[in-house]
């Protein structure tokens, strides 16, 4: 009565050995069952984020982005090493002047960009709020920190100009968020990137601040040099008095010379003096001509460009990234739901929980009509054997329930764990194929809470399990001849009592010791174990007991509560069914 085989809709599948303790290793197989059964949460947490990612896609507002370039030539001299330093301090430089306020202000002034709605809209989107949040800044312009400061230095201008600079302000931050200024490689030539919701937009705002640029640093070095330049004058002018006072010495020595050392000294002193002045003079007329006609240190090698396409979003990139995330969530949300869910999936489930021999696999029948066109198509000559529409799976099950009785006449129980599981169906199965096989097979209807079997095989019966219960000799008439092998007990009328509970008492005609005199093999339909207490009772009387389990539907704890209380009253466990499981199960 022991066997190591698991029996599916296919073909037999051998149990592991029982596990001495840790876990067993995951395999290619188990890999496989879980994709067949959470694929549908794969699939559809995935199109969730693809749908989200497809809506962001098409609802986002698309940016451009334009690029114009300068190249830059640095002032510097020194050795090779001096210069190269020096020419990458320089560049930095330049770098952040291109960022400057000055400069990103004129180009906002120049293209009155703190009037367009795109740079000045005081509600931020939900990217900029995601971006803000994460570096710590506020989404909203600070205003009562402001008002709470009180009047700065623009306590005295109306207030229409303290708005207008706040909408420059806020236009000229906008700006510094869609533009970009880097070097290129090691090279001299800087790029700096602007971006727009319009192409033409983006190249405007680009070549505006090359050329604001341009101005910013022409205006420096302009700045510079008239700085230089007054400092040359009031040295200039120093020069000058000293010359003079030095040729007024040389001149009254002169007139009375007593000393020649002394004379060729003043003439030295006045010849330094007058060539310093000269050469002062000269800067500062160099200067001045450096204010005048201004050159930048940087000059527009190629201007910005209408982009052929958007640069935000990029559509592929957020639909790659949001499948690759929505795989990797859905992946998550499927292990969690696979590591708890206390459904009956697979046979291992309940052999290695419960120690049973044997656990049999049911797919769901397409070919059922009704329990009566089973026993007509049974008993319909001698071919019937092949003509039976069999449950898929039931054929293996029925061979091992065969290989029960080879030694001795059986008494074998069906009980579901929960209604609806299949149970009366099986035994009825199991009925028509034991008594194909040539043995004598009595189905008995012991479900009182539902005698499906009853109702379907002999609804207009008059006596039944109930009765005989009270009169063996009605045993005779009560059992119904279906086939020549096969007879049916239904189930009668109950009063009180239920018939399992009856014949658990002993007391009753009917005993299932003098029925296997005449039967080779007796299945008896119980009502489920959640739903009535006959399954307890009964039992213990019977050879043994298969627990009925619904794939999907019943849990692993039901039916372990199920097998420990049945095999704590007594009763021999010969195994499981997990009936109505899935075509794609079987294999």
């Amino acid at each position: 009565m022991t066997s190591s085989t698991i029996f599916s809709g296919v073909s037999p599948i051998s149990l592991p050995p029982a596990a001495t303790g840790g876990n067993s290793p995951l395999t290619l197989r188990d890999m496989l069952f879980f994709l067949r059964m959470r694929w549908l949460w794969i699939a559809a947490t995935t199109f969730a984020f693809l749908v989200l990612a497809g809506s962001y896609v098409l609802t986002a507002k698309p940016t451009f982005v334009a690029n114009t370039q300068l190249v830059i030539v640095p002032q510097v001299s020194g050795s090779e090493a001096q210069r190269a330093f020096a020419e990458d301090a320089f560049i930095e430089g330049q770098l952040e002047i291109a960022k400057s306020s000055d400069v990103v202000g004129g180009t906002v002034t120049a293209l009155g960009l703190d009037a367009d709605p795109d740079f000045v809209d005081q509600t931020p989107s939900l990217q900029d709020r995601a971006k803000n949040w994460l570096m710590g800044a506020s989404s909203e312009p600070d205003t009562a920190s402001q008002e709470a400061a009180g009047p700065g230095p623009r306590g005295t201008q109306p207030q229409q100009q303290i708005e207008d600079g706040r909408i420059h302000d806020r236009a000229v931050a906008t700006l510094l968020n869609m533009m970009g200024v880097r070097r290129i490689g090691s090279s001299t030539i800087i790029e700096i990137s602007a971006a727009a919701s319009t192409p033409q937009q983006a190249v405007d705002i680009a070549d505006t601040l090359a050329r604001q640029y341009i101005q910013k640093n022409i205006a420096m070095k302009a700045n510079a040099s008239r700085q230089y330049s007054e400092w040359l004058t009031r040295f200039v002018s120093e020069q000058q008095r000293g010359l003079a006072e030095a040729a007024s010495a040389l001149a009254s020595f002169t007139s009375n010379p007593r000393d020649q050392f002394k004379l060729a000294e003043l003439q030295s002193a006045t010849d330094a003096r007058r060539t310093l002045y000269e050469n002062t003079l000269n800067q500062l007329t160099e200067a001045k001509q450096r204010i005048t006609y201004p050159v930048s240190d940087a000059t527009i090698v190629s201007r910005a460009t209408l982009p052929l396409s958007k640069a935000r979003p990029r559509s592929t990139l957020i639909i790659a990234f949001a499948a690759a995330v929505g795989l990797g969530v859905g992946f998550a949300l499927a292990l969690i739901r696979h590591a708890g869910d206390r459904r009956i999936v697979r046979p291992n489930q309940i052999a290695d929980a419960g120690g049973l021999p044997f656990v049999t696999l049911l797919a769901t029948s397409r070919t059922r009509n009704g329990h009566s066109a089973r026993f007509l198509a049974a008993g319909t000559g001698s071919s019937t054997a092949a003509a039976y529409p069999v449950i898929p799976g039931m054929a293996e099950l029925s061979a091992t329930v065969v290989g029960l009785r080879r030694k001795r006449r059986v008494v074998i129980g069906i009980v579901a764990v929960n209604p609806g599981s299949g149970a009366s169906t099986i035994a009825c199965e199991l009925a028509v194929l034991s008594s194909i096989s040539g043995a004598q097979t009595l189905l008995i209807d012991a479900a009182a809470q539902k005698s499906s079997l009853s109702k379907s095989i002999a609804p207009h019966s008059s006596t039944g399990l109930v009765d005989v219960l009270d009169n063996g000799e009605l045993i005779r008439t009560a059992a119904l001849p279906l086939t020549p092998t096969l007879k049916f007990l239904p189930l009668g009328k109950v009063v009180a009592v239920s018939p399992a509970i009856r014949l658990s008492s002993r007391r009753t005609q009917l005993s299932f010791a003098e029925l296997k005199k005449e039967f080779d093999a007796i299945f008896v339909d119980i009502s489920a174990f959640s739903a009535s207490p006959d399954a307890n009772a009964i039992a213990p009387e019977l050879d043994g007991v298969l627990v009925v389990t619904s794939h999907g539907h019943t849990s692993i704890d039901d039916t372990m509560h199920v097998i420990e209380t049945l095999r704590n009253v007594g009763a021999e466990i010969l195994g499981a069914i997990i009936n109505h499981a899935p075509k794609r199960i079987e294999s």
